[in-house]
């Protein structure tokens, strides 16, 4: 699931939190959609913003389609602004179930207590893998 655009583990990731300012390698956000049989994984990387919002848009979508608890992994999210919170906000309003923010970096867990739409998401550091539906690997790729 790995592209060309997202860091690898042992890749630093310089956020505004670890730096002070907004990222100096502009890290295009991209957003993956596993749907797995028990639930429905929305990863995000890069920088989440306004350029990002139709993507995040289709993602929500397919995910409310499928009807599954929704996590959303953060780990390498670069940056955030309000389109990314309004995306968490519309998720966790829309979903049938509360949806799990995985491994938050800095930035954004700053942004989930600042808006305090961290108390609509359950926040876990914790992230299981989550294996798509079928034979297929039921993923969706929005650049």
């Amino acid at each position: 699931m790995r592209d060309g655009n997202s860091p690898t583990p042992d890749e630093p990731v310089r956020d505004a939190a670890s730096t002070g300012s907004r990222p100096t390698a502009v890290e295009p956000g991209t957003v993956h959609v596993i749907v797995g049989p028990e639930r429905t994984r929305i990863v995000l990387t890069g920088e989440v913003d306004a350029d990002l919002a139709p993507e995040l848009l289709e993602a929500g979508a397919e995910a409310e389609k499928a009807g599954l608890p929704i996590e959303v992994d953060a780990h390498h999210v670069t940056f955030m602004d309000s389109s990314g919170v309004a995306f968490l906000a519309r998720l966790s309003t829309r979903s049938a179930h509360r949806v799990r923010l995985l491994r938050v970096p800095p930035t954004v867990r700053f942004l989930l207590e600042v808006t305090r739409i961290g108390d609509l998401l359950d926040v876990d550091d914790d992230a299981l893998p989550v294996e798509p539906r079928g034979s297929e690997r039921g993923e969706s790729h929005h650049t």
